[in-house]
């Protein structure tokens, strides 16, 4: 029975089917990397969905910001949902590191705001890889940080089963350990609560608490069960309890560990006081014993990745263990749109480097936590078995990697072809953009106008918009949720162009776009390199009538190669269409984050159940309660904008979210 059972309303184009195969065929022959070049539009994530399935093992994507991780979550969910598909990217939503400046003297605390749900699902990832095979991971760069050790998270597993002999406070000693704290009044995720004989733990990366059951000393049942009503869902004859963090060890380990922290810190401050840096030992001093002394009376402290090499037991420079060391052997690693990916995996560890020296140097931190890190380029690449890369435009690292084993995927399923490129003088530049705006407005269609700089793109917005075209600008001064509005007006037709700088490459899907205007396009560097060009001519890939104008006043070697590669595109997807008859058609898709269609397209069920509720029983308790139950479905499935409409009718009914009941 195959291992990932791919579920899709549409069958894979012949391109696809193509592609998959080859793919399959390069990577159990070939001892080195494979690349996918798909073009915009032409389904890559379908494809990868094809390859996991018939690669039968389990599968780890990395793209390279959040937002896309998100959206191949979703996708890569709706394509298996019998399967374990996670998500692992930074937990965050606010990050300040902890960092000195020595000329000024400024000493930066660590100051972040962590996002529960992420960390759970991140929990939840590292979970799914040790208790089961169909395990598919969508993660960003910060897989590559240290995590803690899979064998002491498998080491400090609690496990209860039925008819095991052990007492409820035993159990609870066991859940401290791994630190679960206990709370007998405000019961949630990480903690748990004995009352009597009845013992009920809320795994931080589970979806619903479990309840263990005594008679004496043995335990008769464990079932899990719903927050609400306490309503069984199923019975278990076991139950493994992952620890509630990462970083933890075992108490020989601890005890080890600690005994080589207070070594380095005495031969550390030695070595300050030796060259009479007194306020550096002294710093180093008081704050490493404080953090000992938490580690000894609790097993935690602030700041314990810090101590990651000690308490794991590494050698001095030795890479730290990350998500990748808790896949098992044959795993697939897939890297979305590589040619961006790649240099952000490269570029973690020189960053982190640098500003931990500098905290060692003066004292804030011991010489080991310089190995609290990500990890090192090469030691990823060691890791790492089967290897993927996918971008529509793969840079020279990868195709030399790759052997030229480069499989193409150049066909889309619509039939559409690249747009055609158009190469005018800069001179009146900004009127000529403007009659071709114009005319795109008369067709029902949006552009996209590219400048080099943000004040460009904000003083040609404002031109614009005096002209009469409803135009907005989008660089990264704009908000994120600012951006996404943004976007949805242009494919509502709210607004007819917009102006940015480097945010329309990766990533976006804009039907409506027929029309790319690149301004000073002769400017070689990365905003106007070959593979930028390229990726900014895709954003009008998906409307038959697209075209990409480049203003340029000579042409420069990378407007070359990108026409030359789009122009080859062009020509081997018209001899497709014309071969196998084949009418290009836009493609129709719905605008996926709209208020209206939100509230028009999935609300209407909640409505109808809110309503049957108001006039059958009048019961407003219950009411609330079911969109309670309705926010927090919302919230696992990462449907946030559903989540803030079911908030606003919570709100508005005069109820309150249930962590603000508890207060």
């Amino acid at each position: 029975m195959p291992l990932f059972k791919l579920k899709s309303d549409y069958r894979a184009s012949p391109a696809q089917e193509t592609a998959a195969r080859k793919i399959l065929e390069g990577l159990k022959k070939k001892n080195h990397p494979v690349t996918l070049l798909g073009v915009t539009g032409s389904g890559k994530t379908f494809t990868m969905a094809k390859v996991i399935e018939k690669w039968g093992a389990p599968a780890l994507v990395i793209s390279h910001n959040k937002t896309l991780a998100a959206q191949l979550y979703t996708e890569f969910r709706s394509f298996f949902p019998s399967n374990a598909v996670c998500y692992f990217v930074s937990y965050y939503d606010y990050y300040q590191p902890e960092a000195y400046i020595p000329q000024s003297d400024t000493y930066i605390a660590k100051d972040a705001s962590i996002n529960d749900q992420i960390d759970r699902l991140r929990l939840q990832a590292t979970a799914s890889l040790l208790s089961r095979k169909d395990v598919l991971i969508v993660a960003t760069v910060s897989c590559i940080y240290g995590i803690g050790s899979p064998d002491d998270w498998s080491k400090m597993t609690a496990n209860f089963y039925v008819g095991q002999v052990i007492s409820p406070s035993q159990a609870c000693r066991r859940l401290a350990r791994i630190q679960y704290a206990r709370n007998d009044f405000d019961f949630s995720s990480g903690r748990f609560r004995l009352k009597g004989n009845i013992l009920d733990i809320f795994p931080p990366y589970a979806r619903n608490p479990v309840r263990i059951v005594w008679e004496l000393s043995r335990i008769s049942r464990i079932y899990e069960f719903e927050m609400r009503g306490l309503k069984k869902i199923a019975e278990l004859k076991n139950i493994p309890v992952y620890p509630a963090k990462f970083f933890i060890t075992t108490a020989p380990r601890l005890k080890e560990a600690v005994k080589n922290i207070k070594k380095e810190l005495r031969r550390r401050v030695a070595y300050f006081r030796g060259r009479g840096q007194l306020l550096e030992a002294e710093r180093l001093l008081q704050r490493t014993n404080y953090d000992i002394e938490m580690l000894e009376e609790t097993g935690y402290c602030h700041g314990i990745e810090n101590y990651s090499r000690h308490l794991s037991g590494r050698l001095p420079g030795e890479p730290p263990q990350c998500l990748i060391d808790y896949f098992p052997k044959n795993f697939l690693t897939i890297i979305d749109e590589s040619h961006v990916t790649l240099p952000q995996l490269r570029g973690m560890y020189r960053g982190d480097y640098s500003r931990k020296k500098t905290l060692v140097e003066f004292g804030f931190r011991l010489p080991s936590a310089i190995d609290n890190r990500p990890l090192k380029f090469s030691e990823f690449e060691g890791l790492v078995d089967k290897l993927m890369y996918v971008s529509a435009t793969p840079a020279d690292y990868e195709i030399k990697r790759s052997r030229n084993f480069v499989v193409e995927q150049l066909i889309r399923p619509t039939g559409l072809t690249d747009p055609e490129v158009i190469v005018r003088s800069q001179k009146n530049a900004v009127e000529d953009v403007k009659r071709e705006i114009l005319r795109t407005k008369r067709r029902k269609e949006r552009a996209l106008i590219i400048t080099l700089t943000k004040r460009m793109a904000e003083d040609l917005s404002f031109h614009l918009t005096a002209s009469g075209i409803k135009t907005r600008y989008l660089h990264s001064d704009i908000d994120t949720l600012d951006r996404i509005k943004i976007l949805n007006e242009l494919r509502k037709g709210t607004v007819d162009c917009i102006v940015g700088v480097n945010l329309l490459r990766e990533g976006l899907d804009l039907p409506e776009v027929s029309l790319v205007a690149i301004l000073d396009a002769d400017k070689e560097g990365f905003l106007r390199s070959r593979t930028s060009l390229i990726q900014i001519a895709g954003r009008s890939a998906r409307n038959v009538s697209s075209r990409v104008i480049f203003y340029a006043d000579v042409l420069t070697r990378s407007m070359e190669e990108a026409i030359a590669e789009m122009k080859r595109r062009r020509r081997i997807q018209e001899e497709y269409n014309r071969v196998h008859g084949i009418t290009p058609a836009t493609i129709r898709k719905n605008i996926s984050i709209d208020e209206t269609l939100i509230k028009e397209n999935i609300s209407k069920a909640r409505e109808t159940v809110i309503r049957s509720i108001e006039e059958e029983t009048g019961d407003k308790a219950r009411l609330l309660d079911v969109l309670r139950r309705d926010l927090d479905e919302a919230v696992d499935k990462l449907d946030f904008e559903l989540a803030i409409i079911l908030r606003d009718k919570i709100f508005s009914l005069g109820g309150k979210l249930e962590k603000e009941k508890k207060k």
